[in-house]
């Protein structure tokens, strides 16, 4: 399935949803690609968006 439906039916009763993101590839004014803004839309529970040192 999509990345972002996996996660949110993954972390349905979670207190917490912690993932990677590597931002969007080639636009670098933009913080979130298309999963992580997903995540953030329809997630119920707060959602930890790490990424990483460049």
């Amino acid at each position: 399935g999509h990345p972002a439906r996996v996660l949110l039916d993954a972390a349905a009763d979670a207190q917490l949803l912690v993932v990677g993101s590597h931002g969007t590839r080639g636009y670098p004014g933009m913080a979130l690609g298309s999963t992580g803004h997903a995540l953030l839309h329809g997630s119920e529970c707060p959602i930890a968006l790490v990424r990483l040192r460049n």
